[in-house]
């Protein structure tokens, strides 16, 4: 269950301020220079090549940048027949159970390296200590037992939600994934990336309503000079909940005019995520000529696959918070089933884990210290022990 849903009443309240100031000032559109429908996909990062592609268009993984990574693995020496994937999904506070879970796995000395490493919301903020391995275990053990809300955001007064696009203001978020997105893992990132492994992170654009992939290795190798910055600005779109984190516009250059691109987490369009659903792996082998690789899909589901019972207050504030806390959940079961039936379809093995229903505590608070390394405890001890990976969904 996503830990944010506990600002439900206060999003009510900015919900209802952002109404009143729809009526009484300029809109959103007026204060930024959204990219006209015809150009969305024609857009470009100036100083940057391929760095993304639609979530939902299978067309955009051409054959030329899958060779290009083929090659990338054979002169590594990396050109084995197994492929293992990482899918980390959104979540919130329960990242800590991700998190456990993959520093118990180093611990038990079975956790295997990752060819391709996918994140969503707080999964994007784990998906980078997971890319390069146990040597940032203790880093990722730090980043989700060591915070409270007090790291991640700071309330803001009713009064100023009048006119404003969120109920808190992210700098302490932004703050945060600065301290762990340093030179040096971004350069442990492009050195990865020319061995053929891939990171990426997922974000919506909130104009088009489309996910939006973007491949992490490819601008961490890039020689822009500010490659960190905008790794940094990918991971805080993907994880700034809507209503409750101000987006993140984008710069972005088409048709020679700069506009800017709105950027939400990456969970509004799916909860996890490894390839586009029209794009099949087993018909990319047979169009390339490989045969014979052997793939396995974990995923790592930062919170439960089953609802739990809630009794709701006859209240406005309660009846939505219920229902968009359901919605979340039926979304990330759904997302399970959908991955669930590609990785069939494509011969890829599927490996599941989520949030045991033996854990019951509840989180007082977002992000609450003493929640998070209790759920941090469970996932460790669950990956020191030997996973009981679900081989389908619930």
């Amino acid at each position: 269950m996503h830990a944010a849903l506990r600002f439900i009443r206060y999003q009510f309240v900015v919900l209802l301020g952002l109404a009143l100031a729809a009526c009484a000032g300029p809109t959103i559109d007026s204060l930024r220079e959204p990219v006209p429908e015809p150009l969305i996909s024609r857009t470009e990062l100036p100083g940057y090549g391929r760095i993304r592609y639609w979530g939902d268009d299978g067309d955009a993984l051409t054959s030329a940048a899958l060779n290009e990574i083929a090659d990338q693995q054979r002169v590594d020496g990396n050109s084995s027949a197994t492929r293992n994937f990482l899918a980390v999904s959104g979540g919130s506070s329960n990242g800590a159970f991700g998190a456990g879970l993959l520093a118990g796995w180093t611990q038990a000395g079975t956790r295997p390296e990752f060819s391709v490493v996918t994140g969503v919301s707080t999964g994007s903020l784990i998906a980078p200590f997971a890319f390069l391995g146990p040597s940032y275990d203790d880093r990722l053990t730090e980043a989700y037992t060591e915070i409270s809300g007090e790291d991640v955001f700071r309330r803001r007064h009713v009064l100023r939600i009048l006119g404003s696009v969120s109920a808190a203001d992210n700098t302490p978020l932004r703050n945060l994934v600065a301290r762990y997105v340093t030179d040096e893992m971004v350069a442990d990132i492009a050195r990865a990336n020319s061995q053929g492994r891939r990171l990426l992170v997922g974000t919506t654009n909130l104009d088009a309503g489309r996910p939006v992939v973007w491949d992490i290795g490819a601008i961490a190798a890039s020689r822009v000079p500010g490659r960190k910055k905008l790794i940094q600005e990918i991971l805080v779109a993907s994880s700034s909940i809507p209503g409750v984190f101000p987006p993140v516009n984008i710069t972005v250059v088409a048709d020679g005019r700069t506009f800017d691109e709105m950027h939400v987490d990456g969970g509004t369009s799916n909860q996890a995520f490894l390839f586009p659903s029209n794009f099949s792996v087993k018909m990319r082998d047979t169009r390339l000529q490989h045969q014979g690789v052997k793939r396995t899909l974990f995923l790592i589901r930062n919170g439960r696959a089953v609802p739990q019972y809630t009794m709701v207050n006859p209240r406005l504030s309660s009846i939505v918070g219920r229902s968009i806390s359901t919605l979340i959940m039926s979304q990330g079961v759904g997302d399970l089933y959908r991955m669930y039936a590609n990785a069939q379809r494509d011969g890829i093995l599927f490996k599941a884990i989520w949030v045991p229903e033996s854990f019951t505590m509840k989180e007082p608070a977002p992000f609450d210290p003493n929640f998070m390394r209790a759920l941090y405890k469970v996932g460790f001890e669950m990956g020191r022990g030997g996973i009981p990976w679900a081989m389908q969904p619930p």
